[in-house]
């Protein structure tokens, strides 16, 4: 998996990081068409599963943690989220996902 960062002079002495968070949320059931339209277009979310009752299911993608916080903040003010709950979040240095591991099992297999 390739992520491509851009860093700028001020990035230069901040770890380089990939975050990524599983959300479920909870919306009023008029509004997740609208919803589900408007999550999709906000940088680094996804909206993977919504529900007929208003339950819906997003991933958010960031470079830092606080990335993470101002999107979820985002999503909580949106008019429609009745709650939001954070459900996974785990974060990886960008040089261990280019690295390239041979699987052990099949030598033949890179990962």
């Amino acid at each position: 998996m390739r992520v491509d960062v851009q860093s700028t002079a001020d990035d230069a002495a901040t770890p380089r990081e990939f975050h990524v968070a599983g959300v479920i949320l909870y919306a009023r059931s008029d509004r997740c068409d609208s919803l589900a339209h408007t999550l999709g277009m906000l940088p680094g979310a996804q909206v993977h599963a919504v529900t007929a009752d208003g339950r819906m299911v997003v991933t958010l993608e960031g470079m830092h943690s606080s990335s993470i916080e101002e999107q979820l903040n985002a999503i909580n003010a949106l008019p429609g989220i009745l709650s939001s709950a954070l459900v996974y979040q785990h974060h990886e240095d960008i040089e261990s996902l280019e690295k390239e591991f041979v699987d052990e099992a099949d030598p033949s297999r890179i990962h």
